[in-house]
């Protein structure tokens, strides 16, 4: 039986949280820090069989290993790079075997053990697959990044959009020379990576929330998601 890894990603700098916490991957959210959920969540669905986990510094280091000591499985760091690409590539590159790898992002603690399992289910099938969700609002474009002030914006066709969650996974040879051959262009997932490399990904709809820790406003309701798991 071939060895599945869950690469949990924890090198970024979170400057979008503009201060509001010193990591967000291991603040405390609803009593737990904010990757222990998702780890947790790894380690119920009994689909992976070790963690992997990127970390910036050493002083992260140490307090990721505190956050994450107790687990049954597994574990080991990697230090990441300056980007998530970079960081994603680390990991990779110190994985052996031939199973899969679950390329998850440290502060998106909802994750479900169902939702491993979705995952798991087609990627065994040979087919790499991700989390997603239908866009529900209505998505404007503008014709530029500034700030869109008085400008004709382009509606775009929502029933063929997704937003991209975590876990994506992959067999690991496949992601991993993706991301080689990638080299420093600057993919914002691993989706994109994988079908760059010509690659096709299912989407797969999570039956939970997925959010992700990015801005202050965000605590309240994942606080509010982790405490109402059943």
């Amino acid at each position: 039986m071939s060895d599945h890894t869950a690469l949990l990603l924890a090198a970024g700098s979170g400057t979008r949280l503009a201060g509001e916490l010193p990591d967000k991957t291991t603040a405390l959210l609803a009593g737990k820090p904010v990757i222990r959920w998702s780890a947790e969540a790894f380690v119920a669905s009994g689909y992976v069989n070790a963690l992997l986990v990127t970390y910036r510094d050493d002083a992260q280091k140490e307090s990721l290993a505190d956050a994450l000591t107790g687990l049954a499985l597994p574990m080991r760091f990697v230090r990441g790079g300056k980007t998530r690409g970079a960081s994603v590539l680390a990991g990779l590159r110190v994985l052996t075997g031939e199973g899969l790898v679950f390329i998850h992002d440290g502060a998106r603690p909802c994750l479900r053990p169902e939702s491993v399992r979705l995952l798991f289910e087609t990627a065994i099938r040979g087919t790499p697959a991700a989390l997603a969700h239908r866009v529900a609002d209505t998505i404007k474009e503008a014709p530029n990044d500034e700030r869109p002030q008085a400008q004709l914006l382009c509606d775009l066709n929502r029933a063929r959009l997704w937003a991209m969650e975590t876990p994506q996974v992959f067999p690991l040879p496949l992601i991993r020379a993706a991301y080689e051959t990638a080299g420093g262009t600057a993919y914002t997932d691993d989706v994109a990576v994988a079908n760059a490399a010509g690659h096709p990904v299912s989407l797969i709809e999570p039956p939970y929330p997925n959010p992700k820790l990015t801005h202050p406003r965000d605590l309240p309701l994942l606080a509010w998601l982790l405490q109402n798991q059943s």
